[in-house]
């Protein structure tokens, strides 16, 4: 035998023994799933990739944690549910609101609960996710103590100090300024599902946010609207993809001490200081700074709280969330939280961020149901995840699943007390 065959000859021989290992192995793996001629059946993998690493309490450090109950409202169809949870993530209360959120609720001062939900009737803000339509105030039992609809109502609503309420409304753009606004593309159906398609009738049309004051009997006392003060090139579309459907379209008010009103404008990626008695701009910071932004909050000690979504940054390239304390006298940021690496902490809508008494901040990674708290150095000491899963507004085919969650926020023992005594008021 020559050299030359002998190799071959071993070559084959290994190859055969390859081969009967192969079919020995494939022989014990069928073992395992037929027993007797009969087949077993094995447990599936869970197909949602959130729901699959895990849910409810993650993590807690509660010798840091700062002390307290977190409330949410997970957005899912047909469900106006409010949980309340503890530190170690057991739901304590909940409320049952008959309408879908549209889209969070918060405790009042007195311990009701303030809800923005979600109308069932048709209009143009049927097709968004963010559609509201009704705002009440709740008791601890659910028993709704009075409630205004607005038709224009989306994302957010807040009780006034007066016993009004601001809401953010959508109306349409006069069409000589909408031809005049800068940037964004020509909607028709974006292949995620996050809108449903517009009927051809809307073609063309343009709009965005006005802030209404509205009394408990439905009256409208004072209107603000965005395409009278804003400017359609300079506070035009930041966001690179997004329709020209909507300019300036909010996702924040709130009521400052002296009156002032905050508000935050997602795809200019702007925040507003309003002056409630001129209705001038007082104050104002953009891009590069914030990019598709939500929820500004005062602090303390005079900066600005603010979840910075990062969907097409302009200073970077590419997209991730932060939490980011700013200075207002300078437009700088004071503090900031961003994870590491940073596309590790990612919300490309919604989202909030909350100080805490203990100095730590609560945040709200929306899009993931994920709530955790950290520290002045960033260092995570709670975590949870809303284990709440069902058919979200938007995100495609009507069989997915998600655990959306707008806002959440943490309150004292003190807090909960009062919102415990309403139920006997």
């Amino acid at each position: 035998m020559t050299k030359h065959e002998s190799y071959r000859l071993h070559r084959r021989t290994l190859l055969t023994g390859v081969a009967v290992l192969g079919a020995t192995a494939a022989a014990a793996c069928s073992s395992r799933y037929i027993q007797s001629g009969q087949q077993t059946t094995t447990a599936a993998v869970d197909q949602n990739t959130t729901r699959r690493r895990g849910v409810g309490l993650r993590a807690l450090n509660p010798e840091r944690a700062s002390a307290g109950f977190t409330l949410f409202s997970p957005l899912i169809w047909g469900d106006g549910k409010v949980y309340l949870v503890d530190l170690h993530g057991n739901v304590v209360h909940t409320w049952n609101m008959r309408y879908p959120p549209g889209l969070s609720g918060y405790l009042t001062e007195r311990g009701t609960l303030f809800y923005n939900g979600r109308t069932s009737e048709d209009s143009f803000l049927s097709r968004f996710p963010f559609k509201g339509g009704v705002v009440l105030e709740a008791d601890w039992n659910g028993k709704v103590l009075w409630e205004v609809r607005h038709p224009d109502h989306h994302h957010h609503g807040i009780l006034l100090r007066n016993g009004n309420v601001l809401l953010n409304c959508m109306g349409r753009v006069p069409d000589e300024i909408a031809r005049r606004v800068k940037g964004g593309v020509e909607e028709d159906r974006f292949p995620s599902g996050q809108y449903a398609p517009r009927q051809e009738a809307d073609a063309g049309k343009m709009y965005s946010d006005y802030l209404a004051e509205v009394t408990p009997a439905g009256k409208t006392v004072w209107e603000w609207r965005t395409w009278e003060h804003l400017d359609p090139v300079e506070d035009g579309i930041t966001e690179i993809q997004a329709p020209r459907t909507l300019w300036a379209q909010g996702n924040s008010v709130l009521e400052l001490p002296d009156g002032d009103i905050l508000t935050s404008y997602r795809p200019t990626s702007t925040v507003l200081r309003i002056s409630r008695k001129t209705g001038k701009i007082v104050w104002k910071l953009s891009s590069p700074t914030v990019a598709g932004q939500h929820a500004p909050t005062p602090l303390g000690n005079g900066n600005i709280l603010i979840f910075d979504n990062g969907v097409h940054r302009l200073d970077d390239s590419m997209p991730f969330s932060r939490v980011i304390e700013v200075d207002p006298a300078s437009n700088k940021i004071a503090w900031k939280y961003q994870d590491r690496p940073a596309w590790n902490f990612f919300s490309p809508r919604m989202g909030n961020a909350q100080r805490l008494p203990n100095g730590n901040t609560l945040v709200c990674e929306s899009s993931f149901g994920r709530f955790f708290e950290v520290t002045a150095e960033g260092e995570i000491v709670w975590e949870y995840v809303n284990p709440f899963f069902g058919r979200p507004f938007f995100a495609g085919e009507p069989t997915t699943q998600g655990n959306l969650v707008f806002r959440a926020l943490r309150y004292s023992a003190d807090e909960i007390g009062r919102a415990k005594a309403t139920a006997r008021a």
